[in-house]
């Protein structure tokens, strides 16, 4: 998402020249460049407009001071420009009522509103401890009600019965009704959606809004309509009172202008965006972690989170006192590194959060080369046996061609993973030492200073 416009903007730099100052004339190629960059990426025109006057008065004049480069300096006006236009800081969800809290999802069909129901109580559950009762009110779409029971079976919280013979009115004041007598804090209600607004379509919420009188009225978009995105959301948010956006399918082939109109049009925060399939896949939205990522800064911040996520402390703990005693690192522990990095959205995901061309590295890698090849790896180290993983160092020529032939790989792979193996051995005889230790207590640290 946002690549061609990352790109663009990470050549600033190189396009100004040694100047002791920004002036209209060794800018203007820049401002140039940041105007075509946000038209080619479907950002609205109005939008389009305020913010190159913004960076234009802002950059006019501005002194290069220390050891900035007139690029460097321009760039940190573009940044600053960028987090405004998005909101600044993230705008957490309200759940400040009486319980239950109500939370509607509204939204085009198709959209992703029922999967994003399905991650939102995944996150409320698990980060905030929240008791959640879900409903579907989408009774034009049986599909739709199924998928939100399988939802809530994979999250392991409860969902309020209904089916298509029912008003949706009635369905949401009997779930009402419901989680009140059984003391749930949150009870959110997945709506139904059409391929285009009507008229019918507003009333119909208009009355679920009145019934419910939710504490949080969130417009689900998919970021890659686009310009689209925008028109729908400001037709939303005309006839709602929403309290926030959440953009799906950021991680999707997008041009990604929605994430940079949405706020300025609707004057609504966007609370969160979808970074994936899975039910983990949705994450709290932070203007100022994007515009970095954008502008090639990275995201260390969000990096640092996904590795708390998806560090299991226990196993980190249990490996630190294997290696203290001496005991070598094997191709289990290895298998334990990898199942660890695809819960925290694989090595393409984490580098692409990296500062400079780290980061950019990560684009010219091709989508869901690396997940095959960690897959791979998971493959041939399940075909082996409990001894050759302990002892690696066992596995020969025959025993290569038996764990090839059992995972669908070749015996040129099975070398190529064992390489790779013993590159991370000699690391971790390192980390014996302390250093392991050490970062595990920096990343337990970590969660009492990390923003919300």
């Amino acid at each position: 998402m946002l690549d061609n416009l990352s790109g663009r903007l990470h050549q600033l730099s190189k396009t100004l020249r040694g100047q002791a100052r920004l002036t209209e004339d060794n800018i203007k190629d820049a401002l140039r460049e940041v105007r075509m960059a946000l038209l080619e990426a479907d950002v609205a025109l109005p939008v389009v407009k305020d913010f190159m006057n913004t960076i234009k008065e802002r950059a006019m004049g501005q002194e290069v001071i220390g050891s900035l480069t007139p690029g460097q300096a321009f760039i940190g006006v573009v940044n600053t420009a960028l987090t405004e236009l998005m909101g600044n800081a993230n705008s957490a969800l309200n759940l400040a009522a009486v319980p239950p809290a109500v939370v509607l999802m509204a939204g085009l069909q198709g959209a992703g509103k029922t999967t994003t129901v399905g991650k939102l109580a995944y996150l409320l559950k698990n980060e905030q401890r929240k008791k959640i009762l879900v409903v579907s009110a989408d009774v034009y779409r049986p599909a739709a009600i199924e998928q939100l029971k399988l939802l809530a079976q994979q999250v392991g919280i409860e969902c309020f019965p209904s089916d298509v013979s029912q008003k949706p009115a009635d369905i949401v004041q009997a779930a009402l009704d419901y989680a009140k007598k059984h003391y749930f804090d949150v009870l959110m209600v997945d709506t139904a959606g059409r391929l285009a607004i009507d008229e019918e379509m507003m009333n119909e919420i208009k009355l679920l809004h009145q019934l419910l009188n939710p504490v949080e009225t969130l417009f689900v978009v998919d970021s890659m309509l686009g310009q689209d995105a925008v028109n729908t959301a400001k037709a939303f948010n005309d006839a709602l009172p929403l309290t926030g956006v959440v953009l799906t399918k950021m991680d999707g082939d997008a041009r990604g202008g929605a994430a940079l109109s949405v706020r300025h049009v609707t004057g609504k925060p966007i609370k969160f965006v979808g970074v994936g399939e899975k039910i983990t896949g949705l994450e709290p939205f932070h203007p100022d972690r994007l515009a970095g990522r954008i502008l090639g800064m990275g995201d260390v911040l969000s990096l640092i989170e996904d590795v708390q996520k998806g560090i299991d402390e226990k196993n980190a703990a249990a490996m630190v006192k294997k290696l203290h005693k001496g005991k070598k690192f094997d191709l289990n522990d290895f298998l334990a590194q990898i199942q660890q990095m695809r819960k925290m959205g694989g090595l393409e995901s984490l580098m692409s959060k990296l500062p400079g061309e780290l980061g950019q590295l990560s684009q010219q890698i091709p989508e869901g080369t690396a997940e095959k090849a960690m897959a791979r790896t998971e493959a041939i180290i399940f075909s082996m046996t409990p001894t050759e993983r302990a002892n690696p160092q066992i596995i020969k020529a025959s025993r290569k061609r038996r764990i090839a032939l059992g995972s669908g790989t070749s015996v040129q792979e099975v070398n190529r993973m064992l390489n790779q193996f013993e590159q991370s051995q000699k690391i971790m005889k390192k980390f014996a030492g302390g250093g392991m230790g050490k970062l595990l207590k920096m990343a337990q640290g970590m969660k009492g200073v990390l923003p919300r």
